[in-house]
């Protein structure tokens, strides 16, 4: 690894000195002040909110993370909680996968380790959900270990620092070296936080202020002017394009018909409205025979790896219908739209425009 002209030392240094003035202000987080004084995080809401950020903004976070709290303000509360509830207040962050895997860690939490998350790299990645990013972040920022965290800003903020033009992913073994090199031993929890605001409010994916960057004089891609470039990527195939159908039952008295998808695949374990599968081809499949209304509408919704295309279809249940094994009549005032996954609640928004 080529050396800096200023220690990785003074490096981290200087950044927790910027960081004690300048960290954000975060619902999970304790303060750099709050901490010097003996304040400690809770295990709990640091976890919490690494997964509510994985490939989420923090913005995006906030408001969820505020409402799961006051309603499950502990690990046990959570794990108590029924699996609806918790999917139903998840609905909108996206990839559920996560929302499952939060449930399944809470309990093994709560029943295996009596409520007391483990204080270890290697206890907290056995856990459901939890892999090696989580678990360096939980480690070095509520039990104060060490740890390497290495995310998007802090793989940015490194390819910029030791200006490296070997493109993502492949570089990323040589970024987290260069973490680790500057990762000190003491307050890890405080520099891990640093490094990580640094990128999110300095050192941005656009024009980057490096005028009031902490590190801006030893920045290798700053004096080349590189940084801007930086880190590169290697170029994504695009993503195809996926069709279905999507149908929309309503009963005279305003209850809705709901369909749980399975627990494994997208929107897994969630309620949504009943559909075809999402193909190339999709066949129709309502999920009962009415004289289906065709909306003329689209829903477009774009996931990780495609893009979806849904066909609107509405019809009024019968009077005498029962619902099948998976679905679910949702009683009119009981239904909430902000319930629905984002794909299904556009759906609805298109029937109540």
């Amino acid at each position: 690894m080529r050396d800096h002209p200023v220690s990785a030392e003074q490096l981290s240094q200087d950044l927790l000195a910027w960081y004690d003035t300048h960290a954000r202000e975060m619902p999970w987080r304790v303060g750099p002040s709050a901490r010097a004084s003996g304040v400690r995080p809770d295990p709990y809401r640091i976890w919490l909110s690494e997964v509510m950020l994985q490939q989420t903004t923090v913005a995006a976070v906030k408001d969820y993370f505020e409402r799961f709290t006051r309603r499950w303000p502990r690990v046990g509360d959570l794990a108590a909680a029924e699996d609806g509830d918790v999917m139903a207040e998840w609905a909108g962050l996206g990839y559920y996968a996560r929302a499952r895997n939060l449930l399944k860690c809470a309990r093994v939490v709560a029943e295996e380790y009596e409520g007391v998350f483990p204080d270890t790299y290697e206890g907290l990645i056995a856990l459901p959900g939890i892999g090696p990013y989580t678990a360096a972040a939980i480690s070095a920022i509520a039990f104060d270990r060490p740890e390497t965290v290495l995310d998007g800003n802090v793989e940015r903020v490194m390819a910029r620092l030791h200006d490296e033009h070997e493109p993502l992913p492949a570089v990323k073994p040589v970024l987290k070296a260069h973490a680790a090199h500057l990762t000190p031993s003491a307050r890890p929890g405080d520099y891990a936080q640093a490094v990580m605001d640094l990128g999110a409010t300095i050192c941005t994916p656009k024009s980057p202020a490096c005028g009031i960057c902490p590190w801006r004089d030893p920045c290798r891609a700053r004096v080349k002017g590189t940084a801007p470039e930086l880190p590169k990527k290697t170029p994504k195939k695009p993503k195809p394009t996926r069709y279905g159908f999507v149908y929309l039952a309503r009963s005279a008295e305003g209850d809705w018909l709901l369909e749980r998808r399975p627990d494994k695949g997208l929107l897994g374990g969630m309620l949504g409205w009943p559909g075809s599968e999402w193909n190339d081809a999709p066949t129709e499949t309502p999920p009962f025979d009415a004289d289906w209304q065709d909306l003329g509408a689209e829903v477009r919704h774009t996931f990780t790896h495609f893009h979806l295309i849904l066909q609107v279809r509405s019809a009024e249940l019968p009077a005498d219908f029962e619902p099948r094994a998976g679905q679910e009549l949702v009683r009119r005032h009981d239904f909430r739209p902000s319930s629905l996954p984002t794909v299904m609640r556009k759906a609805f928004d298109l029937t109540h425009r």
